[in-house]
């Protein structure tokens, strides 16, 4: 490894400041790929370190090739397979009539944040869960006069609560894969402090309530739905808690969603196979972020850019609980700048990983951290595509009360900051 000056993180911050500014002024934060950024940053990268080209390019092959990258991206194309296939069996649209014919309006708060928490933590997507239940949501919230924000916010908690704990988020899939932590063992930290607070938000809502809504007609609702069709969900969750390769557990998922499709006749073999593939294509983008993301980091670490941010806030870290809180404020602040928190946390994740090692901190809790505070941010900044989505459906929800009323990601926050505390010392 070189000697870390400021020239060696100019590419990792070239790669944030684009995205940051390319966002802002296109007022799109996807307006640009981030895999295009990732490969200019790489160029970047090439031209400004000083060593052979060919040293250059071999490091940047190896990094991009390395394990937990390569990990990284079949992870995320069987992820992609099982949500397309999932989808195409009726699985999504069983879960999302299923909730809608028995919620009545009066508790319309907290049927929604449910049935978006276990939406968002089967399909691992919190923009997916949004985007599927917020055309009904909102047309049902018109209907009834519900408040609009409360309801929004409600939509937003339940699908950051998946993007954050599923065992298929890209999140999820990133936090684990770069931080060399199994998924399982991540779930289960991660459960200890998502679960508590995400039943104290149903309590919470339960009691709010929305007591000036107003009966909607049953008959808007669709009926149609087969609870055999969540099983595939449901499997892929019980086989990965007990801890079967995640890889095994994914394509046992895929198997099985097929068959029930084909079983209800949702499709024939070769539609089968046409949905497992959109759904390898599906995650292009994501696979193609990891690859250059891979290989710019070892270039950024080789040349010591690392270790530059590691001398930065060395002076501040004393502790196993600073640390964590260092992490978790890190990927924060790189999620405000890309609105992208996996991306965030593959900007922070080799200083991360370097803090857990230095203070030995356990890599099942750094990820949690990661994964949560990267969620936080993400579900709340306006130009997020998160809160994007809700306001392409709810025009004129307000953004103050959104925030206001987002419940579950105040009390996730508070709960991994009181975790960080309180665990620290038994680490």
């Amino acid at each position: 490894m070189r000697k870390p000056n400021i020239i060696s993180i100019v590419p990792l911050l070239l790669f944030v400041v684009i995205f940051l500014v390319s966002g802002l002024y296109f007022d799109n934060f996807y307006s640009l790929p981030a895999p295009i950024i990732a490969l200019f940053a790489v160029v970047v990268a090439l031209l400004v370190y000083r060593a052979p080209l060919e040293e250059k390019i071999e490091l940047f092959f190896k990094g991009a090739g390395d394990s937990n990258v390569l990990k990284m991206c079949v992870i995320a194309l069987l992820a992609g397979a099982f949500a397309s296939v999932a989808k195409a069996s009726g699985s999504i649209d069983s879960i999302v009539n299923m909730g809608m014919y028995y919620i009545s309006p009066a508790y319309f708060p907290v049927g929604i944040f449910v049935i978006a928490s276990f939406l968002s933590f089967a399909t691992g997507t919190s923009v997916g869960t949004i985007m599927t239940l917020a055309p009904i949501v909102f047309d049902l919230s018109a209907q009834s006069h519900s408040n609009t924000a409360l309801i929004g916010a409600c939509l937003l908690s339940g699908a950051m609560f998946g993007d954050n704990l599923s065992l298929i988020s890209d999140t999820t899939i990133a936090a684990t894969q770069s931080l060399g932590c199994q998924m399982n063992e991540k779930m289960k930290a991660n459960a200890k402090i998502a679960l508590p607070m995400a039943l104290l938000t149903v309590v919470i809502l339960f009691f709010i309530g929305d007591p000036e809504a107003q009966q909607y007609s049953v008959q808007e609702v669709q009926k149609d739905f087969n609870v055999v069709l969540i099983l595939p969900y449901l499997a892929v969750v019980v086989i990965s808690l007990f801890g079967v390769n995640v890889f095994v557990s994914l394509f046992l998922g895929v198997i099985f969603a097929g068959i029930t499709g084909l079983l209800y006749g949702k499709f024939g073999f070769l539609d089968f196979t046409k949905y497992t593939y959109e759904g390898f294509t599906n995650m292009s983008e994501l696979f193609f972020l990891y690859f250059f993301v891979g290989g710019l980091a070892l270039l950024v670490e080789y040349f010591g850019g690392i270790q530059f941010l590691m001398n930065l806030i060395a002076r501040r870290v004393k502790s196993r609980a600073s640390a964590l809180l260092g992490m978790g404020v890190l990927v924060a602040v790189a999620d405000v700048c890309v609105a992208n928190n996996t991306v965030a946390i593959l900007v922070v994740s080799k200083v991360s990983k370097t803090l857990a090692e230095q203070f030995k901190v356990p890599l099942r809790s750094a990820a949690s951290v990661l994964d949560i505070f990267s969620c936080y941010g993400q579900g709340l900044i306006p130009y997020g595509a998160q809160v994007l989505a809700l306001y392409h459906f709810a025009h004129t929800m307000d953004y103050v009360d959104l925030v206001k009323y987002s419940i579950y990601l105040h009390l996730l926050l508070i709960a991994t900051i009181f975790y960080i505390k309180k665990s620290s010392k038994s680490l």
